[in-house]
């Protein structure tokens, strides 16, 4: 790949992630250790979201610039890590998930093809129940035909991020699709594109599915499908996300 100057700005939002986050900064080093290069420079934004566990000062113990948002919402928390951002790219990262090398790899030259704004990717889960392997496949499936951006892992050009708002603060949960929705908007408009990787996916924590039982995540499901407007915008009927199981 040839030499080309860029800085990308590696956001991690992080609620109460004390037994996830210093992992996920070690595999995002590692991954930008891996991807070295001349003209290329990295930052590395944890954002506190609010959390009670440590999660601040372990990431700054693990190398992160931590950036501390109070009011507890993954919208929010993003938009501060990317208003502390100074890079050409930002790369938005669950703080419960692995960065592999080859996947930022892939990022890296669809940010030098020049041709894209932005994408996302398809996702594996670290484990996964047998009953979930339908689930997973249907989800990544739907990312690729409609180009869902899944939060796990999101990049986008930082002028276009700016012109674009950021996500969207009246949403609880759903903001990385509605996000995508616009990013593809503003690429079809101005003759680029948005794209989906899929062929070395990150790895994401599957522990909701361990945390919560089946009629907890079937009543969630449910609730969004009668009333998503509502569903999305109100917390307290989103326990998966903002709850105490960790």
């Amino acid at each position: 790949m040839a030499p080309f100057e860029m800085k990308l700005s590696v956001i991690i939002p992080a609620f109460n992630e004390a037994k996830w986050i210093q992992r996920c900064t070690r595999s995002v080093f590692d991954a930008v250790q891996g991807n070295a290069r001349p003209g290329l420079s990295t930052e590395v934004i944890v954002v506190d979201n609010n959390s009670t566990d440590g999660t601040g000062e372990l990431a700054r113990t693990a190398g992160a610039r931590v950036v501390f948002e109070p009011v507890n919402q993954i919208a929010r928390s993003r938009n501060a890590g990317a208003a502390a951002a100074t890079g050409d790219w930002f790369l938005f990262f669950d703080a419960d998930s692995l960065l592999p090398g080859e996947t930022l790899t892939d990022v890296l030259e669809t940010m030098q093809s020049g041709r894209f704004v932005g994408g996302g990717t398809v996702v594996a889960f670290d484990t996964t129940p047998w009953w979930a392997w339908p689930l997973l496949a249907a989800g990544n499936c739907l990312f690729l035909l409609f180009r869902i951006t899944p939060g796990c892992l999101i990049f986008c050009r930082a002028d276009v991020f700016r012109e674009l708002g950021g996500f969207s603060e009246a949403l609880y949960a759903a903001e990385d699709a509605e996000f995508g929705i616009r990013m593809q908007a503003w690429a079809k408009r101005h003759g680029l594109r948005t794209v989906m990787l899929r062929k070395h996916p990150p790895i994401t924590s599957s522990r909701k599915l361990h945390l919560y039982s089946k009629p907890e995540l079937l009543k969630l499901l449910v609730r969004f499908l009668r009333s998503p407007r509502a569903t999305l915008r109100n917390p307290k009927h989103l326990d998966l996300f903002y709850g105490g199981r960790r």
